[in-house]
């Protein structure tokens, strides 16, 4: 079997990345340590959501209130379909 030419590792990997481009838009939700040190968030929308440390803390702590916060103003929420 001969070697693969540049041109068609350039293209396989092209395809790979079109691959886990269309994962991370699939609504699969990651996480990564940012260059600053912050949690990012990949999968919520077009751009990730980063936090530090104790910013995510603090929300997760306030997850409760959140939740019963949405739930009292549901019908002034724009709701996606689907």
């Amino acid at each position: 079997m001969a070697e693969p030419t540049y041109e068609e590792l350039k293209a396989r990997l092209a395809d790979l990345e079109k691959q886990v481009e269309t994962k991370q838009r699939a609504g699969a939700i990651g996480f990564r340590v940012s260059e600053k040190g912050g949690v990012s968030v990949y999968g919520l929308g077009r751009f990730p959501v980063t936090l530090y440390y104790e910013q995510w803390t603090k929300l997760l702590d306030a997850v409760p209130d959140l939740k019963a916060f949405l739930e009292e103003n549901k019908s002034k929420l724009k709701l996606k379909q689907g």
